[in-house]
């Protein structure tokens, strides 16, 4: 790329409010990626961003930049339609556990790049690596394989997938500018851009427990996103779904693993399926195939992908998955009804107990979680189990039980639930 810009001219333009040029924006990625452009040159720039926003040309230029600072995966040799999912993130969130499989025994091929948990929100390979064997790298030739052979992977990004965002990201994470919607629907939609994928739902969840915790916001991230992805030549939508109480009643590695193999088997917490089923109809629409993905679930074509997608992974369902070595119930204080669940404190508090990191290099406990026995909507009784919480050490115990003493609402009586699923974009 011939050098027609220096990073001071392209933060200036930013910072005044300019708009950035399509070569000036593909040149500073370029280069930053390559470390000709400084971090802190890169973090101005980012700033810039953050104070005075990108418009709908510079957006489309910057997400083209993130992916071609890596490769491509090309999935052309694939039979199957591909299409992928992507969520915002919350607490229980362990949707692409079934919908992956599911998408698989629907006909479909799902390449579902995920990542690792950070704070209170837990992470799809995280969940994944409970199960002993099972490995998150794969080669780009594995990648294909497993589309061909099963129609579903659940992997880590490779290095060469979008490494701008790697980098932007960790520069981000430092400088304050991680809540700038562009750089948010930037960072997300280049990975999966770059994965190959003909076909996208977002799954951005609003809500106390979510990162977008105002509806509006959501639905400007959301419109943003789905405009990235049509710009590109992939067909994409979206659904706005609730994050304030936790999605199903299991939190936790292992936890979740075990749910999500309840709804495989065609039962499970309903708020789970409900959320699987509608991005599900999406995704079969998007990859126009006309299949029921209610009647697959039910008669566990979805597990039986899953067994096979766990296996080409290394994985080994059969084996002894890890549990932690302390339980401990928390009893209602009340008769009634719950009428809320914090997600945000239940979140928290599973990273206290080991099932999620506050810093990247944290340990995770695999075993450790919380059960939610009681979510909205349900009866409880005085002295009976709201929660039981699982870790190694007991010693992680008292400060949990009081943050989760705070969490559970309990009212004289029932309160309606809103559906799950607040609207479509796209």
């Amino acid at each position: 790329m011939a050098t027609t810009w220096d990073a001071t001219s392209v933060i200036i333009i930013k910072r005044d409010g300019g708009k950035l040029p399509a070569d000036a924006i593909a040149w500073f990625i370029d280069g930053y990626t390559r470390g000709a452009v400084a971090d802190e040159q890169a973090a101005a720039l980012c700033m810039a961003v953050y104070l005075n926003g990108l418009d709908n040309d510079e957006l489309a230029a910057w997400t083209e930049a993130m992916i071609d600072s890596g490769s491509r995966v090309d999935l052309g040799t694939v039979e199957r339609p591909t299409v992928d999912k992507h969520s915002t993130g919350g607490v229980g969130d362990k949707i692409s556990l079934i919908l992956c499989p599911l998408m698989a025994a629907c006909g479909a091929a799902m390449p579902q790049v995920s990542g690792r948990g950070l704070g209170h929100t837990g992470g799809t390979l995280d969940k994944m690596a409970s199960i002993p064997g099972w490995r998150a790298e794969l080669s780009t030739a594995e990648l294909r394989r497993a589309m061909t052979e099963v129609g579903a992977v659940i992997s880590a990004a490779s290095e060469d997938l979008a490494p701008a965002d790697r980098k932007l990201y960790a520069l981000r994470d430092v400088t304050g500018t991680v809540a700038s919607i562009p750089l948010i629907a930037s960072s997300i939609m280049s990975k999966k851009i770059a994965s190959g994928t003909s076909a996208l739902v977002l799954d951005v969840k609003v809500g106390r427990g979510a990162f977008m915790t105002n509806l509006d916001d959501a639905r400007v991230l959301a419109e943003t996103m789905v405009g990235i992805g049509r710009e590109a030549g992939v067909a994409t939508v979206a659904l706005l779904t609730r994050m304030d109480q936790p999605l199903g009643r299991m939190v936790g590695n292992t936890l979740e693993v075990d749910e999500s193999l309840d709804v495989l088997d065609g039962g499970g917490p309903l708020d789970v399926r409900r959320v699987t089923l509608a991005l599900a109809e999406e995704m079969l629409a998007l990859a126009g195939l006309s299949v029921d993905p209610a009647a697959v679930l039910d008669r566990g074509s979805g597990h039986d992908a899953f067994v096979e997608m766990v296996r080409f992974q290394g994985g080994d369902l059969d084996a002894q998955r890890p549990t932690a070595r302390f339980q401990q119930p928390i009893d209602s204080p009340a008769t009634g009804w719950v009428t809320d669940l914090d997600a945000l404190a239940v979140g928290q508090a599973a990273v206290r107990l080991g099932a999620g990191r506050a810093r990247k290099e944290d340990e995770i406990s695999y075993g450790a979680g919380i059960e939610c026995a009681a979510k909205p909507g349900d009866p409880v009784t005085a002295g009976e189990p709201v929660f039981v919480i699982h870790a190694d050490d007991e010693a992680r115990f008292p400060p949990v039980i009081e943050r989760l003493a705070g969490a559970i609402t309990i009212g004289p009586e029932p309160v309606e639930q809103p559906d799950v699923v607040i609207e479509r974009i796209g």
